[in-house]
Parts: C-alpha cells; sequence; structure tokens
C-alpha cells in the first residue's frame, strides 16, 4: 500500500478493526512484519493510540462507576422501604402480605448486590483484554468502590433480614 503522495510504503495503522468491531490484538506483529519487508525508518509509535487506549479503559471505569450508582440507589431505597414501611405498618398494626414491603426491600437489595457482580465481572474482564493490548494502562481503582458498597448492601440485607 502506497501513501497518496507517493512518498513510499505506509505502514497499516497500529489500531485495525476487525468485522465485529473489535481491536486487532496482533498489531504488533503487523507493523513489525511491514517495517522489516519494506526496510523503513524507525518513527516513534503515534501517541494518538496510547490516548486512545487511555480513553477506552476510563470509558470503562465510568461505565462501572455508573453501576456502581445504581446498584447503591437500589440497595438504599430497597433498605428504606424495607424498615419505613414495615415500621408503619407495625404501627398500624397490619400483618406482612405476601408482597410485604419487606419482600420488595428484600428484592431491591438483592438485585443491587447482583447488580455490582455483573458489572465487576463484565468490567474485569473488559480491562484484562485491554490491557493485553495496552500494557502501559493503569491499575483500576473503580473496584474499591465497588466493594464497599458490595459490603454496604450486605450490611442493609442482613439488617434487613434481622
Amino acid at each position: 500500500m502506497h501513501s497518496l503522495s507517493g512518498a513510499g510504503p505506509r505502514a497499516p495503522a497500529p489500531c485495525c478493526y476487525g468485522a465485529t468491531g473489535a481491536i486487532c490484538s496482533d498489531w504488533k506483529e503487523i507493523v513489525m512484519n511491514n517495517e522489516a519487508t519494506h526496510q523503513q525508518s524507525a518513527t516513534p509509535p503515534d501517541p494518538r493510540f496510547q490516548l486512545a487506549f487511555e480513553r477506552t479503559f476510563l470509558a470503562y471505569e465510568r461505565t462501572r462507576i455508573a453501576w456502581v450508582r445504581t446498584a447503591l440507589s437500589l440497595i438504599s431505597f430497597g433498605f428504606a422501604i424495607a424498615k419505613v414501611l414495615q415500621y408503619m405498618r407495625e404501627k398500624q398494626g397490619q400483618t406482612a402480605t405476601f408482597m410485604s414491603p419487606r419482600a420488595v426491600g428484600l428484592m431491591m437489595i438483592v438485585i443491587g448486590l447482583v447488580n455490582l457482580l455483573l458489572a465487576n465481572r463484565q468490567e474485569r474482564r473488559a480491562i484484562k483484554a485491554l490491557c493485553e493490548r495496552c500494557p502501559g494502562l493503569p491499575t483500576p481503582i473503580a473496584g474499591v468502590m465497588t466493594v464497599l458498597i458490595a459490603l454496604l448492601g450486605i450490611l442493609a440485607l442482613i439488617g434487613v433480614i434481622l
């Protein structure tokens, strides 16, 4: 492949996309093979590609924080519904029904905890795949918030059950 200016062969973009939209994992081999074949002068890697990986990494972090925020809402509203409405029902002397506020609160807390587990699993897989392609990325710190909110959810679940 030649550039439009006729200056000689041009190396393929180090970050190519396949038919599925996934980033190719062997871009280094493509660049190395092209350089060995055409005896091209060594040029420093384009910093735009590193920045693209960092933007993708930060997008994964933002997505995880959004899932944590959703789980926190479910857990806190579930706990509030269970405790406040349970207190109001007991004050009025009503008995618990099948879909009592306690049951609704428990379901919301459990859904919030499952939400955290699934979001954590998804983000870890995505970050692992991204770090394989670009090993210089920082260590994700959103996992700390995930663990803290999960502990809060477990405490809320225990508080509603007892």
